[in-house]
């Protein structure tokens, strides 16, 4: 496995890698410089003569009192905190505009989940931007996984409830089942695909999506879009605000890869 680390303007490769996954180290900031040397380098998938690679854009949203208390926020619609509002904000200022990791003149698509935490982050990231937000449609398709029983519960009470419970293996009794995540995430990654498609082997629209949602869910997604066990899942960690980066490794449709998390992400 190929796992490259950029931070500060170092970079470091650990080679053997059926793919490639770009790591910002939760606590530094996208070293840009660093970025653009990488993309240089790794210019083969990046770039092409006729168009660039599709990416999708996996955005979690900001905090909420739930998520800062860790407690399991489904269907719940709560709104952001003032310092949720805040984080948004700095991700917009450091991430979207022309020649930052997500320029609008690229975006073909958003999907953003209905939910007030999603939705109004998805707003802030667009309020400076001059051509205004792109194309969207909110879907319950992007919603966070239904923790049914286990809504609002934090984990040490559910393992109270249900002793050595694990969500990735055994879902949530009057909510979603692993099985019904999966399909459900597995049918956004589809149309993902039909977009990129269109725009990587027939030229039609633009090359990047949007995708605006939870933590469970974009831990679920990354690892469909990779093509992984659901159980895998329990590898990543998708903070508040996080955005993350996936594309193809060698211009190739049928190698989906992970290039980065938790973009611009501090330390807490």
């Amino acid at each position: 496995m190929e796992v490259i680390f950029i931070a500060h303007g170092v970079m470091l490769s650990i080679l053997n890698a059926e793919f490639t996954v770009l790591v910002i180290p939760t606590g530094s900031y996208l070293d840009l410089e660093a970025y653009s040397a990488f993309s240089y380098a790794t210019s083969e998938f990046i770039m092409s003569s006729k168009r660039p690679t599709p990416r999708v854009f996996l955005i979690r949203h900001g905090e909420t009192e739930w998520s800062l208390n860790g407690r399991h926020t489904g269907r719940t619609d709560i709104p952001l905190t003032e310092r949720g509002v805040a984080q948004i904000k700095s991700r917009a200022g450091k991430a979207i505009g022309p020649g930052k990791l997500i320029d609008p003149a690229n975006v073909e698509y958003a999907f953003i989940s209905p939910r007030q935490r999603a939705s109004k982050t998805f707003e802030l990231l667009f309020t400076d931007t001059p051509s205004g937000p792109p194309s969207h449609e909110l879907t319950e398709e992007c919603r966070e996984w239904d923790y049914g029983e286990y809504e609002g519960l934090k984990p040490a009470e559910i393992q109270e409830v249900k002793p050595g419970f694990l969500i990735w293996r055994d879902g949530c009794p009057g909510g979603e089942s692993a099985e019904e995540m999966t399909g459900r995430i597995d049918g956004v990654i589809e149309k993902v695909r039909a977009i990129h498609r269109k725009y990587f082997e027939e030229g039609v629209g633009k090359r990047d999506v949007i995708i605006v949602a939870h933590g469970h869910f974009s831990r679920v997604f990354i690892t469909r879009w990779l093509r992984l066990e659901l159980m895998l899942g329990t590898r990543w960690m998708v903070e508040p605000a996080g955005v993350a980066v996936l594309t193809y490794q060698h211009r190739n449709m049928e190698e989906p890869s992970l290039f980065g998390l938790n973009f611009f992400t501090e330390l807490e």
